[in-house]
């Protein structure tokens, strides 16, 4: 007998209908003041306040915004300096904190649980809180208006919640894996090479997590390093924002530009993002 195509529908679940309309909803909430930021970039100024929720057209379209940015600024050189501090902080975030994850998930040792608990009590803790003596340690260092301080202080901010993630994934990859390279004579340095590509969704995770509030902080910029020459894309924003007028053309095209990394960033590693928030929520 032949089989009836479509003979077969699985009934659509009103709870299932009412999930994807609550998340359709969170996601236009959340683009939503992105493209209002990137409609409104390409737009003159009068526009930008009679019709802001408008998409340019030939009678508005306006880069007076980008030209004034790159202009009256050097927007190239915060935007490396940001790139620089954004890599250099992830890459020892990544590294450092999964060599200490791995330390945790692999070796039992006295206060191993404590020293756990430690790590993850400095995810609830903001280290803002500590910036007077941030800044006093900076100042000692000689490290103000660097971009080492800002690379510091980030590497620190973000090994908490990365040794708390990775070392949660080390901990299921299986024991026989290890303990077979180990009767192969492999170092513990080697096993440890041959774990890391195992969990790169987490690794994934952890980096988008780590780089977006890194790329968007003002806080420690502005204290650390706010001369012209070390400035990042969000403190150099600011310069357009004044007491009493405001060039909201640049500012809106200044941040357009800051937003383009996070998108991309997002779009390449959204598989393993997704992958490493979901894996080891349903047992295999």
């Amino acid at each position: 007998m032949k089989r009836m195509v479509g003979a077969t529908r699985h009934p659509v679940r009103p709870g299932r209908v009412f999930t994807h309309i609550t998340l359709l909803f969170f996601v236009a909430l959340a683009l939503f003041p992105v493209l209002l930021t990137f409609m409104n970039a390409f737009k003159s100024r009068r526009a930008i306040f009679d019709t802001p929720a408008a998409f340019p057209n030939p009678e508005t379209f306006s880069l007076k915004g980008f030209e004034t940015v790159f202009a009256r600024s050097n927007f190239p050189s915060y935007y490396m300096n940001s790139i620089i501090v954004v890599v250099v902080a992830i890459g020892f975030v990544l590294f450092f904190g999964a060599m200490a994850a791995w330390a945790l998930s692999e070796y039992p040792f006295r206060g191993n649980k404590q020293m756990a608990l430690y790590l993850a009590i400095g995810i609830m803790i903001p280290i803002r809180i500590g910036t007077v003596s941030i800044l006093r340690l900076m100042v000692s260092l000689d490290l103000v208006n660097t971009l080492w301080s800002l690379i510091l202080v980030y590497s620190a901010q973000g090994l908490a919640l990365t040794i708390f993630i990775l070392s949660q994934f080390m901990a299921q990859v299986p024991r026989d894996l290890k303990d077979a390279a180990r009767v192969d004579g492999a170092s513990e340095y080697r096993i440890f090479a041959i774990v890391l590509p195992m969990v790169r969704p987490a690794l994934a995770t952890v980096a988008v997590f780590t780089m977006i509030p890194i790329w968007n902080d003002l806080w420690f910029p502005l204290i650390l390093a706010p001369s012209d020459r070390t400035k990042t894309v969000i403190l150099g924003a600011q310069e357009f924002l004044g007491q009493f007028v405001s060039d909201w053309n640049a500012v809106l095209a200044s941040l357009s530009l800051a937003i383009i990394p996070a998108l991309l960033l997002y779009v390449l590693f959204s598989r393993q993002l997704i992958s490493g928030l979901t894996q080891g929520s349903v047992k295999q």
